[in-house]
């Protein structure tokens, strides 16, 4: 491309934009995570809570109950004593798992390159 020749427009990002309404809902620290922990399948609170070292049970609760909103999750409630509750991707929510699998290769790939000095 020459100096003289225009930059391609970007695609505008409005808020029905698919790209931003994805954005939105993995937004967040914990959220992918939390997806890629559920993609083997139905996970229990405390599961949950082990596999994601630095987590607060606040947030965690928070982002389940997030995800569960936006229709990517079920929780189940066995009326147990103690209760236990275990939560599972939607199909929805399993459609995620090529995103979450492309973001691990990029990471991957980061990875490999060399470190800058600090």
């Amino acid at each position: 491309m020459h100096r003289s020749d225009p930059e391609p427009a970007a695609p505008d990002c409005t808020p029905d934009c698919p790209v931003r309404r994805t954005a939105q809902i993995i937004d967040g620290k914990w959220t992918t995570q939390i997806v890629r922990d559920l993609l083997p399948g139905r996970r229990r609170y405390s599961a949950l809570l082990a596999g994601l070292p630095g987590i607060s049970p606040k947030i965690l609760a928070q982002r389940l109950r997030l995800l569960e909103a936006q229709g990517l999750l079920t929780k189940t409630v066995y009326p147990e004593v103690p209760p236990r509750t275990e939560y599972e991707l939607t199909p929805l929510g399993r459609r995620l798992e090529g995103v979450i699998r492309e973001m691990a290769a990029f990471g991957e790939a980061l990875a490999a390159l060399p470190q800058p000095p600090r």
